[in-house]
């Protein structure tokens, strides 16, 4: 498991990238965007510098770390020498239908693809490839380099093999790996998002303010901060597509996303990312 590939220079996975090369690996750093990619690049060299002033890293790691990382536009040229493949891109099924067909036709056989998605099905991403039994979800948390987390999602076909090689990784990364069957939302986002949609449904329905409504989970739940507050954090686009994957996959009405919720992301109020969700920033 010495080469990685990590799709994806957005938040998670330069976040993925980061604890990747960190611990050992050489990992390139796949985006069809060269500007994404330096941004990428620059995030963390940014998160690294700061474990250097926490001394929870030295100068040297800082730039040993940076020099197993390279950044590419090739995805077809970098998976052909990975050994495992993360995909790290956008929460949609038919972009990830996609990529697993580019990395399956290009990887080696016994490269083990992955994909952090937090809510779409494993099962369903292995059949786009001809090696279902080495597809399996491996859902990071943001952010990555500081959340011990990581749901590892088995589907259908996922081998015995390829848990416990990808567990392995995982414990090398120092996170906590917890083994997850593949149903919608896995454990996570089945038990967040409808907390975090229950709470839009008290915002339209005026049972108390956004500020009030945080107050109390942060100071009766003793949650770190507020579920409006963390739906800006994730982004409401993204709150919306895993809502409608539970709903979708389990038929609930339970499951119902809140029309508030739609209706802001219409809008284009995503949270922090857009400068405006529940909070302005």
């Amino acid at each position: 498991m010495k080469n990685v590939v990590v799709i994806g220079a957005g938040t998670m996975g330069n976040g993925i990238a980061h604890v990747s090369a960190q611990f050992g690996h050489d990992v390139v750093i796949v985006d069809v965007n060269e500007a994404a990619l330096e941004r990428g690049k620059s995030t963390i060299e940014k998160n690294l510098a700061r474990q250097v002033t926490k001394g929870s890293l030295s100068e040297e790691q800082k730039n040993e770390t940076l020099g197993r990382i390279t950044l590419s536009t090739n995805l077809e040229q970098a998976a052909a020498s990975a050994d495992i493949i993360i995909e790290a891109a956008s929460e949609n099924f038919e972009i990830k239908k996609k990529l697993f067909g580019i990395i399956d036709a290009a990887s080696k056989p016994e490269c083990i693809l992955a994909s952090n998605t937090s809510s779409i099905s494993i099962t369903e991403i292995a059949a786009c490839t001809k090696r279902p039994d080495k597809v399996i979800g491996m859902h990071f948390f943001n952010p990555v380099p500081v959340m011990k987390l990581c749901e590892l999602v088995r589907g259908q076909a996922t081998s015995d093999e390829t848990y416990a090689t990808v567990r392995a990784m995982a414990v090398k990364l120092e996170k906590t790996p917890v083994e997850v069957q593949d149903y919608p939302g896995f454990i996570s986002n089945r038990i967040l998002m409808p907390m975090i949609n229950e709470a839009i449904y008290c915002v339209m329905e005026n049972v108390a303010s956004v500020e009030d409504i945080d107050t109390v989970m942060k100071l009766g739940m003793a949650h770190p901060m507020g579920p409006l507050t963390l739906a800006d954090f994730i982004g409401l686009d993204v709150c919306l597509a895993i809502m409608e994957v539970l709903h979708d996959g389990l038929g609930d009405s339970k499951y119902r996303p809140c029309p508030l919720l739609r209706r802001m992301v219409a809008a284009g109020q995503l949270g922090r990312k857009s400068g405006k969700g529940f909070y302005a920033y």
